[in-house]
């Protein structure tokens, strides 16, 4: 897997301040997507252990809220398997920090209840890990730039844990 960018102390991506990581590789090539170099799977950098240990520390800080992952696109088969590690890890060691995940792929993609490439055999595992996940692509007839922490008005935040207990889309922030 490789990576578009490492944001330390953003904010823009999710509740108060955050590393988020820009994953390369998407396919779903929506239109005027704010992050086209990301489309390409060999785009920046490799992903390393060191870059994984990296973003860990970043979090550390009490002032961290947690990690965001994007992209490019984090749910495509082929970023699961380092990313569900990454997750592994980053819950292990600061359990107390939130991942939220924003992802062109629905919830219903990544759990296999619509047919979709994102259901794999680790893509629940990987969204166990996930507190928040901004699911949808961005549809730029729907854009809203009022819209918090997302960009289309068809795209949902999604409280991943009480939904997953519940067995019902739970929204976030709502």
């Amino acid at each position: 897997m490789n990576y578009g960018e490492i944001k330390k102390n953003d904010i823009a991506n999710g509740e108060g301040v955050r590393t988020s990581l820009f994953v390369s590789g998407c396919r779903h090539h929506c239109k005027n997507c704010f992050n086209q170099s990301t489309w390409d799977f060999c785009f920046g950098k490799p992903f390393t252990q060191e870059t994984a240990d990296d973003i860990i520390e970043s979090c550390r800080p009490s002032w961290i809220n947690g990690l965001s992952l994007l992209g490019g696109e984090p749910f495509e088969p082929e970023n699961q398997k380092e990313l569900l590690q990454l997750l592994i890890s980053f819950k292990e060691q600061l359990s107390d920090k939130t991942v939220w995940c924003y992802s062109g792929f629905t919830y219903e993609e990544i759990t296999g209840a619509e047919d979709s490439r994102a259901h794999t055999d680790i893509s629940e595992k990987m969204l166990s890990l996930i507190d928040v996940l901004v699911d949808g692509r961005f549809v730029e007839e729907k854009k809203d730039i009022s819209l918090v922490f997302r960009g289309s008005s068809n795209q949902r935040i999604i409280d991943v844990k009480k939904t997953m207990e519940n067995n019902e889309i739970i929204l976030y922030l709502e």
